[in-house]
C-alpha cells in the first residue's frame, strides 16, 4: 500500500471508492480521518452549498473549489449530511491561505483584488519604494474563507495546509 493511502478494504476498492487526497480542502468542520472513516458519498452536502463551492472529487468525496467563490459559514453543507462526518466545535478549515510569486503587485503591477475581497481584513498591503505595495497575510485574522482565491486574477493564491494536518495514516 502507498504511504498516505488509508486502506479502505475491499469494499472501498472494489466500489472504486478510492481515498482522497490529503491536499485536496475538505468541507468545513471536517478533518481527513472523519472524512474517510463516515462519509458514505451521497453528495447531500454538495446539492446544500448556496456557494456552489463543495464538490465530489476523485473517489466521490467532497471537496472544496474555492475558483469560483467563497465560504459564508452558513453551515448548510453540515446540516444536510446525514453522517457524522461534520463537527462544528472544530474550528471551520485547518488551514490559511498563501500568497505565491505569480502575484501581480510582487511583479510590479498594481493589484490589491485579495484585499479588497477579504472579509476579514486580514490582508494588508505593505507600502515599499518604486513599486506598488505589496500584500501580507495576518494569518491570525485569516477564516480561510477562499474570498481572495476566486478574485486574485494572478491566481498566486492558494490554500496552505498547515503541517500538523500533513500526517501519513
Amino acid at each position: 500500500m502507498a504511504t498516505g493511502t488509508p486502506d479502505l478494504g475491499r469494499r472501498g476498492f472494489l466500489t472504486g471508492r478510492l481515498a482522497p487526497a490529503r491536499d485536496a480542502v475538505q468541507p468545513p468542520w471536517t478533518r481527513f480521518e472523519k472524512l474517510v472513516a463516515a462519509c458514505t458519498g451521497c453528495g447531500a452536502c454538495v446539492d446544500a452549498c448556496p456557494q456552489a463551492i463543495v464538490r465530489m472529487g476523485p473517489g466521490r468525496w467532497p471537496q472544496i473549489d474555492f475558483s469560483r467563490n467563497e465560504c459564508t459559514f452558513c453551515g448548510k453543507c453540515a446540516e444536510a449530511c446525514p453522517e457524522p462526518v461534520f463537527d462544528r466545535a472544530l474550528p471551520a478549515f485547518p488551514h490559511v491561505v498563501a500568497i505565491g510569486e505569480a502575484c501581480f503587485a510582487a511583479r510590479g503591477v498594481v493589484c490589491q483584488s485579495c484585499g479588497d475581497a477579504c472579509p476579514e481584513g486580514a490582508i494588508r498591503f505593505r507600502p515599499r519604494l518604486g513599486g506598488p505595495a505589496l500584500p501580507e497575510l495576518a494569518a491570525d485574522r485569516c477564516t480561510s474563507c477562499g474570498a481572495c482565491i476566486s478574485t486574485c486574477p494572478a491566481d498566486a493564491i492558494a490554500v496552505a495546509v498547515p503541517i500538523a494536518e500533513v500526517v501519513h495514516v
